[in-house]
């Protein structure tokens, strides 16, 4: 059998033990489905008896790929996040694509081109999660590799997919659930951005269509915990209060729920919470937040899928894919006292 002068095994000595060509490996290496499921598999397993490890350098020089993923994220502290990445990956690694990740808040302090890092590093595609602050980056980028955009519903860029949740929707069945508690006074914390303004106005026109306009309540906050706090003091204050708030997400129903304990109210007895992301914060025992799961595993795995598909066929025209949300009752949700 041949070997390196290293002694590792080379392709020859896997092609040798499987009983297959050296073509025939080199196409199982690159994930070809031209190979029969018994030759794969008498491949793979020479592959482990060997020890064989590709040599991923060498095999992107041949192949004019680096089989990495620009994945720029909007902000590392958001949890909704991680079920994304955990669902962008699944399915990137079962391509042979490994994900490199960068966070966007550093590049912009410093000032820098958000994807100039990747472009330099030629990764074989881009995947921006979360609402960024430079789109005119991002289109650039598109014109040079497959760009996909997830967990947000802009930038709307010509031969870029978007992948998110269908933030109308879950926002609709959050508001519905406390209507249909009995809730005639609702508050909305609302969001900024573009999936901040689908679900204030699917929460505003929800309240409407139920006769419900005198009774909505919609303030504005930074999405934070501290912000959602905050917001949720004014509301209190507020006479006649709210008896159930609907917040943008499960870290501003975090300090919605802060600002109820501080200020003596019970939740759900005098106040009701939903968030919305389903985030692991939102399954904690002592939280047990009512929330609409945004199907953030879900979104990553279409996103891998969108961008596969466009390694296959760049010119596709881009387009809007959305998961549908789902609603989780838990316990910070109730019928109102009154």
């Amino acid at each position: 059998m041949a070997e390196t002068p290293s002694g590792r095994p080379t392709i020859r000595t896997v092609a040798e033990r499987a009983g297959v060509s050296k073509s025939l490996v080199s196409l199982v290496l690159r994930g070809s489905d031209q190979v029969r499921p018994e030759k794969r598999q008498a491949v793979l397993d020479a592959m482990r008896e060997l020890g064989y490890r590709p040599n991923a350098a060498a095999r992107s020089l041949s192949e004019r790929r680096t089989r990495t993923v620009g994945v720029l994220l909007h902000d590392l502290r958001n949890p909704w996040f991680v079920d994304l990445l955990d669902g962008l990956n699944s399915l990137l690694n079962d391509n042979g694509l490994h994900m490199l990740l960068a966070d966007a808040r550093l590049h912009r302090r410093a000032g820098q081109d958000l994807t100039r890092p990747f472009l330099d590093l030629q990764v074989d595609g881009l995947v921006a999660v979360g609402t960024l602050p430079d789109p005119a980056a991002l289109g650039s980028a598109a014109e040079r590799i497959p760009v996909v955009v997830a967990g947000t519903r802009e930038p709307a860029l010509p031969g870029v997919d978007i992948v998110a949740n269908d933030d109308e929707y879950g926002a609709r069945l959050a508001t519905e659930h406390l209507i249909a508690l009995g809730h005639r006074r609702i508050a909305h914390i609302a969001g900024y951005g573009a999936v901040g303004e689908l679900r204030r106005r699917s929460f505003e026109a929800t309240m409407r269509a139920h006769g419900l306009a005198d009774g909505m309540t919609v303030e504005p906050s930074d999405m934070t915990e501290e912000g959602g706090y905050r917001t949720t003091v004014r509301l209190i204050g507020r006479t006649p209060r709210p008896t159930a708030v609907f917040a943008i997400n499960d870290t501003a129903s975090v300090g919605a729920l802060s600002a109820a304990e501080e200020l003596g109210l019970r939740v759900p007895q005098d106040l009701s919470v939903v968030g919305y992301d389903n985030t692991s914060v939102s399954r904690l025992r002592h939280l047990w937040l009512t929330t609409v799961d945004g199907a953030g595993h879900e979104v990553g795995r279409r996103a891998a899928r969108c961008l596969l598909d466009r390694f296959a066929d760049p010119s596709r025209p881009g387009g809007v894919h959305l998961a549908a949300p789902v609603l989780e009752v838990r316990g910070t949700t109730g019928a109102p006292r009154d």
